[in-house]
């Protein structure tokens, strides 16, 4: 189960209570207050690892707590911190109010950490409160509950290329051929429901990330098919590679469907579109493709169009050299 959006409840530990206590001890009749102070609340920390792929463990358990912190005890003995509770989410983790929408943290690097909740503090002793008049207080000062949040969680997947083309255009075909990711391939709509990270390995040990994120259809930059669950993911990519079926498999024309992924990323945020891209021109091996891919040519000069047969791998050592260097330029 692949979840990339989930809401949860997060509260920091209470502090805990201050002792009212008296020093007793043999042959001292005015040993004055001994109380100690309660311990501070535990915190919930949130933490980026590249160990977590997504937020699954969250969907199960959308409520976490810190721990409470500890009473004070006679001899000006404090309490014990609450324990915190340490929450693993993964790199590209964003949070959100979900009432104002306001971005409350973005954990895009390996052991960022957000605490979103303040925990309470300890109550006092009643050695505090003593004074010249006031011997023996008979007073402590209560603690502060910890703060308690709701929070909306979105994974924003990290890598430097993103995959962009229509169904069965062979995305998840050719991040197997370019990179040592093993997606889902089968011959129908939507095999990919997630993204799919690969990492391309150069000779000199240059390596770069490259997702597989979940077809585009018409529409879906207002939500339409998998919508924003894809473009969620693309946001952070630093080149796009767009793969295009040039021979026309499924009956469309190539640059047609290149203009509807360009339009659907200027739609959903301008500045998508005006990426470093690539075209792959996929299906290479089809005897339809050669009167295609140059009329594809003809209307696409502003672009780098690479043949590539995602069945065979051809072309694949050019094409990674090509996003590298779009990845360089970005």
């Amino acid at each position: 189960m692949f979840v990339d959006r989930v809401k949860i409840k997060v509260k920091a530990g209470d502090g805990g209570r201050g002792c009212l206590s008296f020093r007793r001890e043999k042959f001292v009749p005015r040993g004055g207050p001994d109380g100690g102070d309660g311990g501070m609340g535990g915190s919930v920390v949130f933490r980026a690892t590249e160990n977590e792929q997504n937020l699954v463990s969250l969907y199960y358990h959308p409520h976490l707590e810190g721990g409470n912190g500890g009473a004070g005890q006679g001899g000006k003995k404090h309490g014990a911190k609450g324990k915190d509770r340490i929450v693993n989410v993964p790199v590209g983790t964003v949070f959100f109010d979900p009432e104002s929408g306001e971005t409350l943290a973005d954990l895009s690097h390996p052991g960022e950490e957000f605490r979103p909740v303040r925990p309470g503090r300890g109550g006092l002793g009643n050695p505090h409160f003593k004074s010249s008049t006031n011997q023996a207080p008979r007073e402590t000062r209560p603690p502060t509950p910890g703060e308690e949040k709701q929070l909306v969680l979105e994974l924003k997947t990290v890598a430097d290329v993103g995959l962009t083309g229509f169904p069965n255009a062979g995305k998840s075909s050719l991040l197997a051929a370019l990179s040592e990711a093993h997606p889902k391939i089968a011959p129908y709509p939507f095999t990919t429901l997630k993204p799919h990270v690969g990492i391309i390995k150069f000779s000199d040990y240059r390596k770069i990330t490259i997702a597989d994120i979940p077809g585009l259809i018409d529409g879906a930059h207002d939500n339409v098919g998998l919508g924003h669950d894809f473009l969620r993911h693309i946001e952070r990519c630093s080149a796009l590679l767009f793969v295009l079926d040039v021979a026309g498999v499924d009956g469309r024309e190539p640059w047609d469907d290149f203009h509807t992924l360009h339009n659907e990323l200027k739609m959903y945020r301008h500045e998508l579109a005006e990426r470093p891209a690539v075209i792959a021109a996929n299906k290479s091996d089809l005897p339809e493709f050669k009167e295609k891919f140059r009329e594809l040519q003809s209307r696409l000069p502003e672009y780098e169009i690479i043949p590539v047969s995602a069945a065979n791998g051809d072309n694949r050592e050019q094409l990674a050299a090509a996003l590298r260097r779009k990845v360089e330029e970005a």
